[in-house]
């Protein structure tokens, strides 16, 4: 599983918060790819940005699974 994570305050690594859904549910992804595809698509401006200039903004996370679950 993936999430996905934008930083509100490029100046402070504590900014950084997940991205959730309407419901205000976490969105969570199967495939890295497609959370990378949902998160260009929410924030295309922020993810071209990064790709010309720093600092990143803007970042996809794996979720580990317990294994004791």
């Amino acid at each position: 599983m993936f999430k996905m994570q934008v930083q509100d305050d490029k100046n402070d690594p504590r900014s950084w918060h997940d991205v959730k859904g309407p419901g205000g549910t976490l969105l969570t992804f199967e495939k890295e790819a497609d959370a990378r595809a949902r998160l260009e698509a929410l924030y295309p401006v922020a993810v071209k940005m990064e790709k010309y200039s720093g600092p990143k903004t803007t970042r996809v996370i794996a979720i580990l699974e317990d294994a004791d679950r």
